[in-house]
């Protein structure tokens, strides 16, 4: 079904809104929490978690881009599930992901506008980035690869990879600086 047409359903509260998404973006959507939870249960649970919050939130709100809709959605219920999880546990590939990404962003606890502003320099900084690196620091930072699997997609060494991702993390920092947005 077109993602217009299931935006439809969900404007006309129509239940079926909800099959029809999962139906399209279920995998992705479970794939998101999966790399992050490394559960199928508790993954199954942010996908139908998902689709509740997207019908609270659609009305008022028309994604422009259903997936990334969903996946951000899917994506902060899965941190939101991973920090309780782990709240006294640690696991040493979420940890060393999330280190690496919080050292990029200045504060954790900034305020909606701020957030807008973010939002608009980290898209602008991936689009000032070549393909392979756009693609390979997504696929680390929204989609939790580790750099070993995206080695292995890109037909790369794992080596070169953090090599990629620590230059990048470098020029972000310096991008955001030079934005006035102090890290």
């Amino acid at each position: 079904m077109d993602d217009n047409r299931i935006i439809d359903l969900f404007w006309a509260r129509d239940p079926s809104a909800i099959s029809e998404s999962d139906q399209k973006y279920g995998k992705y959507c479970h794939t998101i929490a999966y790399r992050i939870l490394f559960s199928h249960e508790d993954s199954e649970e942010c996908v139908n978690d998902t689709w509740h919050n997207a019908w609270r939130a659609i009305p008022p709100e028309r994604p422009g881009n259903l997936p990334a809709f969903f996946g951000c959605i899917t994506r902060n219920l899965a941190l939101d599930r991973y920090g309780y999880r782990t709240a006294k546990k640690r696991n040493a590939h979420m940890e060393t992901l999330l280190d690496e990404y919080w050292q990029c962003i200045p504060d954790r606890e900034i305020s909606v506008e701020d957030e807008t502003v973010l939002k608009d320099l980290i898209n602008g900084f991936l689009g000032s980035l070549d393909r392979k690196t756009r693609i390979i620091f997504l696929r680390r930072y929204w989609y939790a690869c580790s750099a070993g699997e995206i080695a292995r997609s890109m037909g790369m060494s794992e080596n070169h990879i953090h090599v990629i991702l620590h230059r990048t993390r470098n020029k972000f920092k310096r991008y955001l600086q030079k934005e006035g947005v102090s890290v």
